[in-house]
């Protein structure tokens, strides 16, 4: 049984209030006040912020103190560019290595994501799923590398990205990967992967010009 940590009523009471809007890009975490509010000491909520740090929703600016990470949508953007190169190669490299176990295990995945009703799990499910059939590829320099875009992007990005999409449209792409993945159809799957990102791309750029000209 995993152990219950002091800071976890005040890492998830701020977690989900930065995940669901309600606490901004730059609102001050002021530690004084968030420790008075749940009646603890400064030192759970100072392992909360740690937390949330390390998870890419809030940074510390020097002598100013915790703030909620401020998400600009370039950013975004780019790293779904970065995405694109990093896992078509990955997946190329990795096919001719997959064995049924890795196709079981997928297909686990996506039926979890295609009965999930959380926004949340849809993302979480989504990078499971990609690490899945990117891991057989034996190159673990490029598996850090594609994880430390998706460290980099953290929950808060990737929630954006998951609520723009939906469930429908990644749900049939992913089973087109997996399929041409099955058939071994490295060009097919290759070609499926990047489309997938892709227009995931254009849609949250679409998204980001229409909220900007409202």
């Amino acid at each position: 049984m995993k152990k219950t940590l002091a800071s976890d009523p005040v890492y998830q009471s701020l977690r989900q209030a930065i995940l669901s809007g309600e606490l901004v890009g730059n609102t001050p975490l002021r530690q004084d006040e968030i420790a008075r509010r749940h009646g603890i000491s400064k030192i759970p909520v100072r392992e909360a912020l740690n937390r949330l740090q390390m998870e890419g929703l809030i940074e510390f600016k020097p002598r100013c103190g915790a703030f909620v990470r401020m998400v600009d949508d370039q950013e975004i953007l780019d790293f779904l560019d970065i995405r694109v190169a990093l896992e078509t190669h990955a997946l190329e490299l990795a096919i001719p290595n997959m064995v049924a176990e890795d196709f079981n295990e997928a297909q686990a995945i996506l039926n979890q994501y295609e009965a999930s009703n959380s926004q949340e799990e849809w993302g979480m499910l989504n990078q499971k799923f990609h690490r899945c059939v990117l891991e057989p590829c034996g190159n673990q320099r490029l598996l850090e590398l594609i994880d430390n875009i998706n460290v980099r992007m953290g929950p808060l990005l990737r929630l954006r990205v998951t609520k723009i999409s939906g469930l429908a449209r990644p749900v049939h792409e992913h089973d087109k990967i997996l399929n041409a993945c099955i058939e071994r159809d490295v060009v097919g799957a290759v070609t499926a992967l990047r489309d997938h990102i892709e227009v995931s791309k254009r849609e949250v750029a679409a998204s980001f010009r229409r909220s900007r000209s409202s």
